[in-house]
């Protein structure tokens, strides 16, 4: 598959590199299987007892206790409960902490050496703080693997209902007391901006507290990554894919997989299968917000969508013009033929200011407004033209990053607000239906 094919080529590639020589900097010792003796101790599974030492007052059990509410920046679980604190040195007042990663080259290994470092130091009797890097072993990595799968399990999932082709593989978000509410960003029509809707929103829902989720679901034409700037692989352990995070939205797209300009060129069974794994094999956590950014049309991923989700709300993107919200509008009624919800249009490109401060409705007026009456759901918002909406999806940074307090980002924060206030859709179907 494409997964497995990306993720061993990654592995060969970033363990050669590693190979190559280790730095004398103790925060950045090199990284290899054999650099850990085999009878090592998992200090996460039963601290030691305190030992002051000559010339400090710090313990080891002090040192384990003040890391225990330190999280892994991806999997937002504590780095000693998930048994990444491997060893602990203290001579004097300089503190040694040997922390094993999940994968070798693990992108955020300079942002776990600063989150330790920053618990530490506080310390009575800690003057320097030293992070010693290692690899798990395959046996670690599962059990890592279990702690996920029980904490994703834990948010609420069908019992004794396994989901997907496989016995045992999860979809959370089907089970009708997950607490995730999912998001559908839609429409008929190709170019209305979809992409750029559900990056904001996402981001805008963020920033409010909230922890959010993008599914890329547009496998032929994905650009989500590009969007949020998002420039590595994802961490895959024991063949569990963790998403990336950017602008603290996690991020999962077959763009991660694929290169920049190598097409896919899948039918229907193969878009099915890889769109089952964003679900039931990415570690999402405990997601409020999964927003799902779709292909245009009414095809086989949306389909698909349909049935993996089915508690999906689903909401409709369109131009002021005429003939985009005619088409646009296709959408919602094949959500209506699938027992989906929908929950609201969204109007983008509603108008542009000029620099004489007039707005200019460039693409007709109203066409959001008359697709809501007909659809009997509220117009949430309308997005304005701007050119630095452009600019942030081509270099990594959502307009609502670069410019939060901007005429466009108001309305994506108002569209969050009413997102928000709306309550969860209590239509469910189990399984997918077309009336």
């Amino acid at each position: 598959s494409p997964k497995a094919e990306v993720t061993a080529a990654t592995a060969a590639e970033n363990s050669a590199s590693e190979r190559g020589g280790r730095s004398t900097q103790v925060a950045y010792l090199g990284v290899s299987d054999t650099h850990r003796p085999a009878d090592e101790g998992l200090i996460a599974s039963r601290p030691v007892a305190g030992r002051p030492v000559t010339g400090g007052s710090v313990t080891e059990d002090q040192i384990v206790e003040a890391l225990r509410p330190v999280d892994d920046p991806e999997l937002n679980m504590s780095m000693v409960e998930l048994g990444m604190v491997k060893k602990v040195d203290i001579d004097g007042d300089n503190v040694t902490v040997q922390v094993a990663l999940t994968v070798p080259g693990c992108p955020l290994r300079a942002e776990i050496t600063e989150r330790v470092t920053a618990a530490l130091m506080p310390l009575e009797g800690v003057a320097h703080v030293g992070v010693d890097m290692t690899i798990m072993t395959d046996d670690e990595r599962a059990a890592v693997r279990r702690r996920m799968e029980e904490s994703r399990g834990a948010t609420g999932t069908t019992p004794g209902k396994p989901l997907g082709h496989e016995e045992g593989r999860l979809n959370p978000f089907m089970s009708t007391s997950s607490p995730t509410r999912v998001l559908g960003i839609s429409s008929g029509k190709g170019g209305v901006g979809k992409s750029s809707v559900a990056v904001n929103l996402a981001v805008a829902l963020a920033g409010k507290g909230h922890e959010v989720g993008i599914l890329d679901a547009d496998v032929y034409g994905f650009s989500v990554p590009k969007m949020m700037g998002i420039d590595h692989d994802p961490v895959v352990i024991d063949d569990m894919v963790v998403p990336p995070v950017a602008h603290g939205v996690k991020v999962i797209s077959i763009g991660f997989f694929v290169g920049d300009d190598q097409p896919v060129m899948w039918r229907g069974p193969m878009l099915h299968k890889a769109l089952e794994q964003f679900l039931v094999d990415v570690y999402w956590g405990d997601l409020d917000y999964l927003l799902v950014d779709m292909p245009p049309g009414t095809g086989d991923v949306a389909l698909s969508m349909a049935q993996y989700l089915p508690r999906s709300e689903v909401f409709v993107v369109t131009t002021p013009q005429p003939a985009a919200q005619r088409v646009a509008q296709r959408t919602a009624f094949m959500a209506r033929k699938v027992n989906l919800p929908l929950r609201g249009v969204i109007e983008n490109m509603s108008w542009f200011t000029g620099d004489d401060g007039k707005r200019y409705e460039i693409f007709g007026r109203g066409g959001g407004a008359e697709l809501a009456e007909s659809l009997s759901v509220p117009l949430l918002a309308q997005v304005p033209l701007v050119l630095a909406l452009r600019e942030g999806g081509d270099v990594g940074l959502p307009i609502t990053v670069s410019d939060p307090y901007g005429e466009t980002s108001s309305a994506f924060t108002a569209m969050a607000q009413a997102v928000e206030e709306m309550k969860p859709s209590r239509v469910f179907s189990p399984e997918l239906q077309v009336s």
